[in-house]
């Protein structure tokens, strides 16, 4: 049977600021709008963190279904090591889907119904990353679907939910926070791009090879810092979010490094820390601008 802390890992919490941080920065720009409503930023928290779970649980299935997790360096997965059925794990990204859903229609009931579609298109793209007949992680389209979700989608579906306007601010604000997420998607993908290759999962990473995605890594860090610096010209406190550069530092070592495999590991839970670390920053800084 499988226990508590095997499917707690199975959700890979260490991706979870991708979720959180977003909504982060999007409430941010809500109250720097003068907008700023508590239930749906906790709703759309609540939102991005049942689709973060839902998609890493339908990855494992997928991807376990497909015999593409057999071999992996990263974290437990349910399907590829025995440890839950495919059809338990497809439950529990159903569970996790409906959560989000159930929340999606609370969000749009305090606030527009046009997110009712916003999110069932989510939902979709969630379920298709490594699932369906034509899944687009394989296709080397992760990196551009997670910024338009976790970047643009998520930082203006959170403003709009709260203020039910669009505003320019928010789309820029979305560009630091969507690349940060994309730079954990690249390191993650680098860590696992040999056995990805080796069957046949077109990531980026893939394509590129090791030493392109090392670099894209680091340029990927610049542009989100250099976007939070020409934020700051207009708001002055979104320069908050500058002080998590201290934190790319150690990734960026270990990227540039030359680390693989287990080594990478640590890349990305530092990655996260970042990806949190600006969500908080910036979205303080546009809260108090």
């Amino acid at each position: 049977m499988t226990t508590a802390a095997e499917w707690l890992e199975g959700a890979r919490p260490r991706t979870l600021p991708a979720a959180v941080a977003p909504v982060l920065v999007g409430t941010g720009v809500a109250a720097a709008l003068d907008g700023f409503r508590l239930v749906p930023a906790l709703l759309a928290l609540l939102v991005a963190l049942a689709l973060q779970v839902a998609v890493n649980y339908a990855n494992d299935y997928s991807d376990g279904r497909r015999g593409t997790d057999a071999d992996r360096v990263g974290p437990m997965r349910l399907v590829g090591s025995g440890a839950a059925t495919a059809r338990q794990v497809l439950v529990a990204a159903g569970l996790a889907f409906a959560v989000a859903a159930l929340a999606g229609l609370a969000l749009a009931a305090v606030s527009s119904w046009w997110l009712v579609a916003v999110g069932a298109i989510s939902i979709l793209a969630a379920w298709t990353y490594t699932g369906g007949p034509i899944p687009y992680g394989y296709r080397a389209l992760g990196e551009v679907f997670v910024f338009v979700f976790f970047g643009l989608v998520a930082v203006v579906g959170t403003t709009f939910g709260q203020t039910e306007s669009l505003d320019g601010l928010a789309f820029a604000a979305a560009v630091p926070i969507g690349l940060c997420s994309v730079s954990l998607l690249v390191v993650n993908n680098l860590r696992d791009v040999h056995g990805d290759a080796a069957v046949g999962k077109r990531t980026l990473a893939v394509l590129l090879g090791e030493d392109r995605t090392r670099v894209a890594y680091v340029g990927l860090l610049v542009v989100v810092f250099g976007t939070i610096a020409a934020i700051g010209v207009a708001r002055p406190w979104a320069l908050l979010g500058l002080l998590a550069l201290p934190l790319a530092v150690p990734p960026v070592r270990t990227v540039t490094g030359g680390g693989r495999g287990p080594v990478l590991i640590g890349a990305l839970k530092a990655t996260g820390q970042l990806t949190l670390a600006v969500g908080v920053l910036l979205g303080a800084g546009l809260a108090l601008s």
